[in-house]
């Protein structure tokens, strides 16, 4: 996809406990000097206690200011291994937006490029503009669509053609606006003197105008994740762009050609959004009467 491409510390404590061992040298016991060797005995003993204790409490005993846990003596610190920073992924363009019926009429283009996509001669150089006022980024937009126009069953796979995405200011040959319904059907009457009812898309002179609502919602119709039927509008557009006419279902069960108008029914067809089939076929049907 072209895209212009977007963080758990775990550290260890640990403690060393030490224990000591005490050993006790028996009293030697000689006649004649009882006493002595009671209160040797009685010293002996005294001490190892106190030994005991020591070592009771060395060895994880607990104090009335202890939570009942041992306590851990000091010990180096332990420099946490760095935590690995996850490579970003593409943001696609929200499909949770308010979709208001018409909006400003100005345009904000993508300030955005690309590299020629397509073995054509010469690309057809596009801008992608979003009505002022959404709540949908240019840049990803843009995004999207190069990634529809570059696809290997999209209008490249024709050796003749070839697509580049320009920024903003660059010479070009036609504008993809996202518009809102209102703005739409403006933009497809003066163009082309065509009653888009806010439910559909047109090709006008110098450009394609994507309906909002479509973009955002989809179609009833359409039976499949969101970018794919992007990429039915963007290619059904383009075609007309490039010169093909609306086309039918070719028979039931049959893929519908994306130059069908599969938004007002699929008549047998199955929903597709490209051009050309996984074998490299084009996708066509009867013209429409």
């Amino acid at each position: 996809m072209h895209a212009e491409r977007q963080r758990e510390d775990a550290s260890t404590t640990g403690g060393a406990v030490a224990s000591h061992r005490g050993g006790r040298q028996r009293p030697s016991h000689r006649r004649g000097r009882p006493r002595r060797g009671r209160r040797y005995l009685v010293g002996t003993l005294a001490a190892a206690g106190l030994l005991g204790s020591a070592a009771f409490f060395l060895d994880g005993g607990r104090s009335d200011a202890s939570s009942g846990a041992p306590q851990p003596r000091s010990a180096p610190p332990v420099t946490p291994a760095p935590t690995p920073t996850p490579t970003p992924t593409p943001t696609p363009t929200p499909t949770e937006i308010d979709v208001p019926s018409t909006g400003a009429g100005t345009f904000v283009a993508a300030q955005a490029g690309g590299a020629k996509v397509g073995h054509g001669p010469r690309p057809i150089r596009y801008v992608v503009t979003v009505e002022t006022g959404l709540g949908i980024s240019p840049a990803q937009a843009a995004d999207e669509i190069a990634d529809i126009l570059a696809a290997p069953r999209g209008w490249t796979h024709n050796k003749a053609y070839a697509f580049q995405l320009v920024g903003a200011g660059q010479p070009h040959d036609l504008t993809v606006k996202i518009a809102t319904p209102g703005t739409t059907d403006a933009l497809c009457l003066a163009g082309i003197q065509q009653d888009t009812k806010g439910e559909y898309n047109c090709e006008v002179p110098g450009g394609v105008v994507v309906n909002l609502k479509r973009w955002v919602k989809g179609s009833p119709t359409f039976d499949g994740p969101i970018h794919d039927y992007r990429a039915l509008i963007i290619n059904h557009e383009m075609g007309h762009f490039l010169g093909h006419a609306h086309t039918t279902c070719a028979g039931p069960g049959r893929p519908a050609p994306v130059m069908m108008q599969q938004i007002k029914g699929l008549h047998g067809c199955i929903a597709n959004a490209w051009p050309y089939n996984k074998n490299g076929q084009f996708v066509t049907g009867p013209p429409v009467q």
